[in-house]
This record gives structure tokens, C-alpha cells and sequence, in this order.
């Protein structure tokens, strides 16, 4: 695959940007290290109105970094992170890096037996984690559980400015865990208490810097084994992407969590590399959000569709200036035409939709900045990477330009494999090649255009139905907000697709009314068996829909 027959995309790739450009593949502490020496007195985190330069950040990344070394965290050792987003993530983060530790990402959503599965699966031996009842409860009974034997306590008042300081230790005390006083449990504070002086361990950059557990192709979770390499070859491959950044000047909208892959490369190590201000909330919340993009000015905002479906449909937007952000990417679910337009509109920004997975740290295609966006797109890949699609049925086989088969990826920053899971390896990378589970295809340009999970196609008497075709046609409804296709039982046809619908507010629709509109969009077999309109649908930890919960109540129903 070395010509552009192989390569349609090459001849057909953004101007000003360069597919076979040099990639940078370097320990990832070396973006924080370089953009210091550059941009010290620049700011880095703007959380809740307290702010962070870049050499304060290095400082506190150094001294923290010393004080995991003195609990005996060296090359390989599994740190966990169960952090909102707060400045004690990207401290955290850092910090393990440089003392050479691998960073396991933890949800702080998750409940005990999730905490215990990927604390035993990973090997996690220290964790750090807030000091908020609702979080340390669960980290805490893990010292019981599970080999976990260290917690470093951040206390949430320690990175408050201080009238919020002050009020939140006033209000908020039942909020706040009593922590044990023994060896078990270290506060962040004590963990700093040093000169930070020790020079970073040296790592490869082949070493592991990130387990990022994901349900991968196969709905079993498992630590993808994100490289030093991998994570910086994707930082460089967005930077790359974007033509008219500003190093130095730009500022980065937080509201994804950072313990997920897309916000952790595209939100904390892109604004590192490039030297850019992190505008961090704590969690996604509309008006906090609005607030924020009208009083701090944010020019980047990555974020996925259900929150800028949300900002659409906000009351009241007049009152905020959203004029300050240029560019934004939309990930982790398909980006609907109407919510892209509307956005745009509305900020008068470049909102571009991208794709890509855990195990490729994340980004692999994306639209282009200055270029041809095409409809329904998620865009060409970019620097550096292959895509090539592959029979189902044959995976061994290519497929011709148009035609549907599974998405294969191929470049810098495709993970190494599952941590401690050879046989899945083995299943889901072939010969450097991350087979995605993904079903698309690619025009004669290169754009490529994603159908749907293999394991969400819905078997219609004996015909592939895409749910992602059918939720594309209800989007084209002006009632529409949210849809979710699903396949439910059928005693004829095997399995039909099932619709849950959310409206936009003040809106009313019928079931017949959706099927009569969909009558000239949808073949007969695509045609939704049922439509549940619901007032909320289910979402991811990122706020993308879910169908999972859908498909658990659906065969509880069945089998009730």
C-alpha cells in the first residue's frame, strides 16, 4: 500500500497539511518540559477562577513526581487516577509519567465492583483520588478488597481560589470524607513536600504510559496499552491538523472528563503540546458551560454531539457571546448535519466531526480544518495513518471504493495490544493493522463514511440493517433531539429495529407521524417496528448515547 490507488486521500488531503509530515514519537513528559522552557508564564489550567502557569505546573508535576518515587513507584508501576477534572488530574497524570509509572485511568463514576475489577485486572498499586465523600468511600474500600495499597487524598478546598475555599469548607463539610490518619493514606500536600529536584526517569518510547480500559471490539473491558509513542505520535498528528494554531495564545475548553481517552489527548495533552490554556470544569453542566465560553473566551472546544445538541437548544442564548471559539471537534458518536449547522451558526466556529477508538489514542480520521467537509463524513485520516476496509464475511479480503466493510487502522498511534489479553490481541491486531469492529466505507477521494458497529447490526429476515441509517433519517425530523436504534426480537423477521425518541422541548410527535415522515427515507425493512418517545435517553460518561441500557431492558422485557 504504497501508491495513491491504495491511498485515494493523498491526492485529495488538505493544503496546507502535509499526510506524510514528520510525527513526533518521544516520551509524552517531553511536550510539558518543552512548552515550560517556551511558555512558562503562560497559563495552564483556569479551573473555577484559580489559575496555573506552566511553570508552576512543571514545579508541582516535579515535586509530585519525587514524592511518588519516594513511595517506591518506579519504571512499570501501575498508578491509578480516579479524578474529576480538577488540576490534581493533569498534576497526576504528569507526575506518573515522569517518575516512569503507567497511568490507569478510573472513572469516579464507577461503582465498587468496578473499581475492584480494574484495580485486580490492572495491577493498580497506588491511586490518587479526591477527598469528596462520594468519591474516596468507594477508593477507600478497595484497601480491603483488592492489592491496592497506597491512596493519595487530594483535598478538594487545596485547589479552590479563596473566597470558593472558604465557602466550600462552610457549606460543603458533609460533602467531605474523614480520612484515616495511618500509612495507607497520603495527602497530596505531604506528597509535594519536596524539592522536586530528581530528574525524571528515563523511559523508551515504546514504554506503556496509558492502560485506557475499553470494552474494545468485544464489550469485555481490557486495558488498551497506549505507548509513550502512541499518545505523542496522536498529539502530533492533531497539531499537524491544525494549520492556524496558535502555539502559545489558544485556549482549551474542558468539559469531557480527562480520564477518557478523547478528552485526555484532545483536551489535556493537546492544550500541553501546544502550549495552550486549559479552561477546566469540573463536569459538563449547560449554564456553568455558557457562562464560562462568555466570561474566559475559550478558541477550542472539543465536546461530543449531545452537548452541542444541548447548547442549541439552550434558552436565552443571546445573552452569552460565544463568538470566541474558532474550532471545535466533535467525537465519541456521529455528529447529525442539523446539530453541526446549528452550531456553526450559532458561534460562527469550524466544527468538524472525527472518529476513533481507545486502542488508537483516539484520533484516527477527522474532517478537515480548511477543506472539503462532506456530509455524513467522519473525514480522512490523518497523518500518518492507513485506513483500509475489509470484507466481513472474508476479513482477509479489501473491499472496493464504496462499498461497506470493517474499518481497518494502521499508524503511530495504534496501541501495542491488551494488557495481560494475548488472545484478544491476537483477534484485533493483524499485522500492525487495529481491526475496529467498525462498518463504513471510503468514496474515490478518501473520505471515509461510518455505517455502524458490526455487533449493533440488527438482522432483518436475513438482511444487514445499520441503526445508525435509520437514526440518520429520524435526525431529518425538526421535532427530533436525541434518537437511538436498537434490535429487538421478532417472531417473523428474526429481529426488527426498535426507536426511543426525545423531542425538542415544547414539541409533540406521534408514533404514526414519525412513520409516515420516514415512509420515503427508509426501505420497508428499515422502517422502525416500534418508536418509544421518552423525555431523557441514556448516556455515556461522556454524554454519548447508549444504547446498552436500551438493550438490557428490551431483553428484560422479553424474557419478563
Amino acid at each position: 500500500m504504497t501508491d495513491t490507488t491504495h491511498r485515494p486521500w493523498v491526492a485529495h488531503y488538505p493544503a496546507d497539511v502535509d499526510w506524510s509530515g514528520t510525527i513526533d514519537q518521544h516520551p509524552l513528559i517531553t511536550y510539558l518540559e518543552d512548552t515550560t522552557k517556551q511558555h512558562g508564564a503562560r497559563l495552564a489550567i483556569d479551573f473555577l477562577g484559580r489559575k496555573t502557569t506552566y511553570q508552576e505546573l512543571n514545579t508541582l508535576v516535579a515535586r509530585a513526581a519525587q514524592g511518588l518515587k519516594n513511595l517506591g513507584v518506579q519504571k512499570g508501576t501501575r498508578v491509578g487516577l480516579c479524578l474529576p477534572n480538577t488540576p490534581y488530574a493533569v498534576i497526576g497524570y504528569f507526575a506518573i509519567l515522569r517518575a516512569g509509572g503507567t497511568v490507569v485511568n478510573f472513572n469516579p463514576l464507577y461503582v465498587e465492583r468496578e473499581l475492584a475489577f480494574q484495580i485486580n485486572d490492572s495491577g493498580t498499586e497506588i491511586m490518587l483520588t479526591m477527598d469528596l465523600e462520594l468519591i474516596y468511600s468507594k477508593v477507600g474500600a478497595m484497601l480491603k478488597q483488592t492489592e491496592l495499597n497506597r491512596i493519595i487524598v487530594c483535598p478538594m478546598a487545596g485547589i479552590l481560589p479563596g473566597v470558593k475555599r472558604f465557602l466550600f469548607r462552610l457549606l460543603k463539610r458533609k460533602e467531605i470524607a474523614t480520612i484515616p490518619t495511618d500509612d495507607q493514606h497520603i495527602g497530596f500536600d505531604s506528597l509535594i513536600d519536596n524539592d522536586g529536584n530528581k530528574p525524571a526517569t528515563p523511559v523508551e518510547p515504546i514504554d506503556t504510559a496509558v492502560l485506557q480500559y475499553t470494552g474494545g471490539t468485544t464489550g469485555t473491558p481490557k486495558g488498551a496499552m497506549l505507548s509513550h509513542a502512541n499518545l505523542a505520535a496522536n498529539v502530533s498528528q492533531m497539531l499537524h491538523w491544525f494549520p492556524d494554531l496558535r502555539p502559545g495564545e489558544e485556549k482549551i475548553l474542558g468539559v469531557l472528563p480527562l480520564f477518557h481517552v478523547f478528552a485526555m489527548t484532545s483536551v489535556m495533552n493537546f492544550a500541553v503540546a501546544a502550549g495552550a490554556e486549559m479552561i477546566l470544569l469540573p463536569r459538563y453542566d449547560r449554564d456553568q458551560t455558557l457562562k464560562a465560553i462568555h466570561n474566559k473566551r475559550p478558541t477550542l472546544f472539543p465536546a461530543v454531539p449531545t452537548i452541542y445538541t444541548s447548547i442549541n437548544e439552550a434558552p436565552k442564548l443571546d445573552k452569552y457571546d460565544l463568538s470566541s471559539i474558532s474550532f471545535c471537534i466533535s467525537g465519541g458518536a456521529p455528529l447529525p448535519l442539523d446539530v453541526k449547522t446549528r452550531f456553526e451558526k450559532l458561534t460562527g466556529c469550524r466544527l468538524v466531526e472525527g472518529y476513533g477508538l481507545s486502542e488508537c489514542s483516539p484520533v484516527a480520521t477527522c474532517n478537515a480544518i480548511n477543506g472539503i467537509n462532506k456530509a455524513g463524513s467522519i473525514g480522512l485520516p490523518v497523518p500518518g495513518t492507513e485506513i483500509s476496509i475489509h470484507d466481513i464475511e472474508n476479513p482477509e479480503q479489501t473491499v472496493s471504493v464504496g462499498e461497506r466493510g470493517e474499518l481497518w487502522i494502521r499508524g503511530p498511534q495504534v496501541m501495542s495490544g491488551y494488557w495481560q489479553q494475548p488472545e484478544e490481541t491476537d483477534q484485533t491486531l493483524r499485522d500492525g493493522w487495529l481491526r475496529t469492529g467498525d462498518v463504513g466505507y471510503m468514496d474515490e477521494e478518501g473520505h471515509l463514511f461510518l455505517v455502524d458497529r458490526i455487533k449493533d447490526l440488527i438482522l432483518c429476515s436475513g438482511y444487514n440493517v445499520y441503526p445508525r441509517t435509520i437514526e440518520e433519517a429520524i435526525y431529518l425530523h425538526s421535532a427530533v433531539s436525541e434518537v437511538t436504534v436498537i434490535g429487538i426480537p421478532d417472531d417473523y423477521r428474526g429481529e426488527a429495529p426498535k426507536a426511543f425518541v426525545r423531542l425538542q422541548d415544547g414539541v409533540t410527535l406521534t408514533e404514526t407521524e414519525l412513520l409516515d415522515f420516514l415512509a420515503d427515507k427508509l426501505s420497508v425493512i428499515e422502517r422502525p417496528s416500534m418508536i418509544e418517545f421518552r423525555a431523557e435517553l441514556p448516556k455515556t460518561m461522556i454524554g454519548k448515547l447508549s444504547k446498552k441500557e436500551l438493550v438490557e431492558e428490551e431483553t428484560q422485557r422479553t424474557q419478563g
